[in-house]
């Protein structure tokens, strides 16, 4: 029982990190003008296309490749200026 418990609270932990993560990207994608978001576009989607390589060629499971990829998408939408599909719902 203990390790369920210890392996739930670092679930918990990761999705506290996740949510505070995103807040932050938010507000920092906010702050800055539509030149720097049009960089910053183009350097994560080639920063994404690397660990896309690398995920594909380490041992994890195909749910870590799929999440990775929706918030890809996600992140992309919010860099870009256009809202979320889940903000838009």
């Amino acid at each position: 029982m203990n390790n369920l418990q210890e392996a739930t609270e670092k679930i918990c932990e990761l999705k506290g990190n996740l949510v505070a993560l995103d807040t932050l990207l938010s507000a920092m994608l906010s702050a800055m003008s539509t030149e720097t978001r049009q960089a910053l576009l183009r350097t994560f989607e080639s920063h994404a296309e690397v660990a896309r390589t690398v995920l594909l060629h380490a041992p994890i499971s195909e749910l870590t490749i799929a999440a990775f990829e929706v918030d890809v998408r996600r992140m992309t939408l919010l860099a870009g200026g256009a809202r979320s599909p889940e903000s838009a719902a």
